[in-house]
C-alpha cells in the first residue's frame, strides 16, 4: 500500500492503537487520538510515565494500526517515533506543540492557560511517527 493512500485512510480518522516493543520484544498495544499534520507524520499526546513512551523511547520502531468504524477495513502505518522533550513550563516549544495537537484535534479549549498548566503537571509531550511503510486492506 502506498503511504499517501495510507494516511488519507487514517486522516480521516483520530483514533487508533499505537504499537510498541516492550523490552522483551513483544508489543504493547494502546488506544489513542492523534492527528496527521501537513507533512503526513502522525502526531500523538503522550505522558512521560507511560509505558508506550519509555518503550518508544528505547526502540522507536512502532505502527498505528486504524480501522473502519464497521472495523472491516484498516491501515497499518509503520515508522520511528521522534519524542518531544517533555512539557517543563507552560509557555515552552512542547506545551506549544500540545496546544496545537489539541486544536487539530478538538478545536479551541475552554481554558487555554489551564490546559498548558496540566500539560506541565501530567508530564506529557508529543510523539509523532514519520511513516515509513504501510500495509492494509483499505
Amino acid at each position: 500500500m502506498e503511504i499517501d493512500a495510507a494516511l488519507e485512510y487514517v486522516q480521516a480518522r483520530q483514533k487508533g492503537v499505537l504499537l510498541t516493543l516492550k523490552a522483551d520484544g513483544r508489543p504493547q498495544a494502546s488506544n489513542v487520538m492523534y492527528a496527521v499534520d501537513d507533512e503526513g507524520v502522525i502526531r500523538i499526546s503522550v505522558t512521560d510515565s507511560r509505558a508506550k513512551t519509555r518503550n518508544a523511547r528505547r526502540d522507536p520502531r512502532v505502527a498505528v494500526h486504524v480501522t473502519s468504524d464497521d472495523f472491516w477495513s484498516y491501515v497499518v502505518v509503520e515508522g520511528e517515533a521522534e519524542l518531544t522533550p517533555v512539557a517543563a513550563a507552560p509557555d515552552d516549544d512542547t506545551v506549544d506543540q500540545l496546544v496545537e495537537l489539541y486544536r487539530a484535534m478538538q478545536g479551541e479549549h475552554a481554558d487555554w492557560d489551564d490546559y498548558r498548566r496540566a500539560m506541565v503537571t501530567d508530564g506529557r509531550l508529543v510523539l509523532r511517527v514519520r511513516p515509513t511503510h504501510a500495509y492494509g486492506m483499505a
